[in-house]
């Protein structure tokens, strides 16, 4: 790890791409001491980068990749984060704090290592830490958050990006210099996993561009953000549970099977459904007892959408309506469900953990916001057909990775 750590360090300081096997490039990074290129802002401009200039990020060093720039990597609102060449299984999931690194932290913790060039098996209840292909020398008024990828989430693979010398997971501070780590711990299914797999994504902004209500509720009647009727918007759009079901069966889910196969993050629409997960009908009285410990994937009750100018963010509604987790997935990007990009508006389909009792959902119980954010420009491709997204006009839908 040592080896690494300052491999990394002396490429992030020296202004020298840092050459790899073979004499390959591996990294590209900035001029020594030079800040990031300005992206020409103005200083009252503020909201999440489209992918435009998030290119220019990477083309101007701010964001550092130890290889070429995958062609889909870039999102209409973020980049995708993929992991790098080892895995360390650690005694337990941790923050550096503002004294260490994260390399400190791993060198005190780790139990091994695994290679990750030919692939590797995560195992599930395990603690991994994997230095990320992508590094970060950011401008002083640009910050990012992090969030798992939509698939990564309707697997049970609780993923969080860490930074150096943070107190917090999944939030990269303005001006940050440095490497980025994914924390990886697969609750449910094993997965294989290698070098380059995608399994984060990175956000950036510049300065607070959420939302207030009154410009929320304004939006709402443009474009009818979500499809109830007279929705509550104090701190974002309401999302409820749909206990309901679909078509004449009324499906309402899936509970995850234990003890299945392996998952290979990489592959699609290759695995059977029913040999990792049972589906679940709706009862008479709309409601769902959630057992501790299992893990569910559900449909919100409402249709919501993503106008083009705007991105949004899954938020926890509040900590004390019950002990469950929804939603590990919580970026949706700007068009999600946006008519002009394919949409009718689509069902945010929500990834549902109870924890140490026994809970009672009932229909339409809200359980999320959607915090809704200006982006400093409309991307130049939106959520949807134009780059061939997974889940637009989605209902109730499993990850890629499953047939059918």
């Amino acid at each position: 790890m040592r080896d690494r750590r300052s491999r990394i360090s002396r490429s992030l300081s020296s202004g020298r791409p840092e050459a790899g096997p073979g004499g390959s490039i591996r990294t590209t990074v900035c001029e020594p001491g030079r800040r990031a290129v300005s992206l020409s802002l103005r200083a009252d401009e503020k909201g999440i980068l489209p992918d435009r200039l998030i290119a220019t990020l990477v083309k101007t060093g701010a964001v550092i990749l130890a290889g070429a720039l995958d062609d889909d990597q870039i999102q209409p609102a973020s980049i995708d984060l993929r992991l790098g060449e080892i895995a360390y299984r650690v005694r337990a999931s941790f923050l550096p704090g503002p004294e260490s690194t994260v390399g400190e932290r791993i060198d005190e913790l780790k139990l091994h290592e695994i290679p990750l060039g030919d692939g590797a098996v995560l195992e599930t209840g395990c603690v991994y830490i994997v230095p990320l292909m992508e590094s970060l020398s950011l401008p002083p008024d640009i910050a990012a958050s992090a969030n798992p990828k939509s698939s990564t989430g309707r697997l049970d693979v609780f993923t969080r990006v860490i930074a150096d010398h943070t107190r917090g997971f999944d939030r990269v501070n303005a001006g940050y210099h440095g490497p980025l780590y994914a924390e990886i711990s697969p609750r449910t299914f094993p997965v294989l996993v290698r070098e380059g797999s995608r399994l984060s994504q990175l956000r950036f902004r510049r300065g607070h561009a959420v939302l207030m209500d009154e410009t929320l509720a304004a939006l709402h009647r443009r474009e009818r953000l979500v499809d109830s009727e007279a929705p509550d918007l104090s701190d974002g759009v309401p999302v409820g549970v749909d206990l309901v079901g679909f078509g004449p069966d009324k499906f309402i889910g899936y509970r995850a099977k234990r003890h299945t196969g392996v998952i290979d993050v990489d592959r699609r629409a290759s695995y059977d459904i029913g040999e990792f997960w049972e589906p679940i009908r709706a009862r008479h009285d709309r409601s769902l007892i959630l057992d501790p410990d299992e893990f569910y994937i559900l449909a919100s009750r409402e249709a919501v959408q993503v106008p083009p100018d705007y991105a949004a963010e899954m938020v926890p509604f509040d900590p004390l309506v019950g002990e469950f987790r929804v939603h590990y997935a919580g970026f949706f990007d700007p068009g999600f469900g946006y008519a002009g990009a394919g949409g009718r508006g689509s069902r945010a389909v929500l990834e549902v953990r109870s924890h140490e009792v026994p809970f009672i959902i009932e229909h339409g119980q809200i359980v999320g916001r959607l915090v809704y954010e200006h982006m400093l420009a409309r991307p130049d491709a939106l959520y949807g057909r134009s780059i061939g997204s997974n889940y637009q006009a989605q209902g109730l839908k499993l990850s890629k990775h499953f047939r059918g």
